[in-house]
């Protein structure tokens, strides 16, 4: 279940459909990754996503993170079997 956001753009797209805040040649793929979140209740159902998630480490230990283009992400924490924090970030 997702509980919160960090991006103003991705919540505002998830309540409201409005996506004017993000970028329109993704709003697809960004769709999907929402629609995969709202599924997940378990880590292993993170894994299962495939090639383009993985855990991040260091600063951002906490987070897992998800390749929407070759240099934007969609990052989220996971706790409990609930989805946290989503944030649509650079962090390159």
């Amino acid at each position: 279940m997702i509980v919160n956001f960090r991006h103003k753009g991705l919540q505002q797209y998830y309540e409201e459909g409005n996506g004017s805040k993000l970028p329109a040649p993704y709003l697809r793929k960004i769709n999907r990754i929402i629609d995969q979140l709202e599924a997940i209740t378990s880590i292993s159902d993170i894994q299962q996503m495939g090639s383009g998630i993985h855990k991040l480490t260091g600063d951002m230990a906490e987070f897992w993170s998800i390749k929407v283009s070759p240099n934007y992400r969609i990052v989220f924490r996971f706790d409990n079997g609930d989805i946290h924090d989503i944030d649509y970030t650079d962090y390159h």
